[in-house]
């Protein structure tokens, strides 16, 4: 794994090309170590995900799972669910950038991301079943994103989704052409950047909060969390200069 920095967007890229771009448990600590200094840095505003190779991620490594010892598999699998519980729950977006195939975890951590873009020869799937190993931890985010039926055809009959279907089923939020995904990622990513990343952690926590409450407390939440919101500087400051025209785009404002 290697990370890069490209003004406030920094691209993670997974390299374990050999093994397909496995999700090792050396490459699962890897992500949840540099996401997590990540999070500290207010410089950052999005986190890109990406890979090379005609395989974005083929998952984990199964000869870790058939080799190692019951403690060796728990550790990987806690590894694996902790990262994609950090994804959640750091203040930046995350984008994942699929260039190939992503597979069972590789799926998952498509899902688990908060926004995705994907090449147009990208597929999906969660084909454990075939080895015997249903995809459990797979099925929890990838639930949540696509519909429960296209989520259990894909669980059930191991089969593949096309990028175009990824898109409509809503496990993706783009497509785009192979040879642009690097360049339209970043203007997605962009997209982002142009705002508060004190509002973008704020309204990603509710985000996440609120989908798992019922329609009443969520509501209670949202309102609890927009009272707050409009007593922030970066708020004030972008509807003070709203009303006054004198800027298109807020960043980080304060509010004077």
């Amino acid at each position: 794994m290697n990370t890069e920095k490209n003004g406030e967007i920094e691209i993670i890229n997974i390299y374990n090309q050999p093994k397909r771009n496995a999700l090792s448990k050396s490459i699962l600590l890897s992500i949840y170590n540099e996401l997590n200094v990540v999070s500290r840095d207010k410089t950052i505003k999005v986190v890109v995900i990406k890979s090379n190779g005609p395989v974005f991620s083929s998952g984990h490594d199964l000869n870790e799972i058939l080799h190692g010892s019951s403690e060796d598999v728990m550790s990987l699998f806690n590894a694996c669910g902790d990262m994609m519980k950090l994804i959640r729950k750091i203040p930046q977006v995350v984008i994942a950038s699929v260039q190939g195939i992503a597979t069972a975890a590789g799926c998952q951590l498509v899902a688990a991301c908060d926004l995705a873009i994907c090449s147009e020869s990208a597929k999906f799937a969660a084909p454990r079943i075939s080895v015997g190993l249903f995809c459990s931890t797979p099925s929890v985010y990838l639930a949540r994103n696509v519909p429960i039926k296209k989520a259990a055809e894909l669980l059930f009959t191991a089969g593949y989704m096309d990028a175009d279907d990824a898109k409509n089923y809503g496990l993706v939020n783009r497509v785009c052409p192979d040879d642009k995904l690097f360049d339209e990622t970043l203007n997605f990513a962009r997209e982002i950047t142009r705002f508060s990343l004190n509002v973008i952690e704020l309204g990603k926590r509710q985000l996440y909060n609120n989908i798992e409450m019922n329609t009443e407390a969520a509501l209670d939440y949202a309102t609890n969390v927009i009272i707050y919101n409009s007593t922030m500087k970066d708020a004030r400051a972008g509807i003070y200069n709203f009303f006054n025209k004198k800027i298109k785009v807020i960043t980080d404002l304060i509010f004077i």
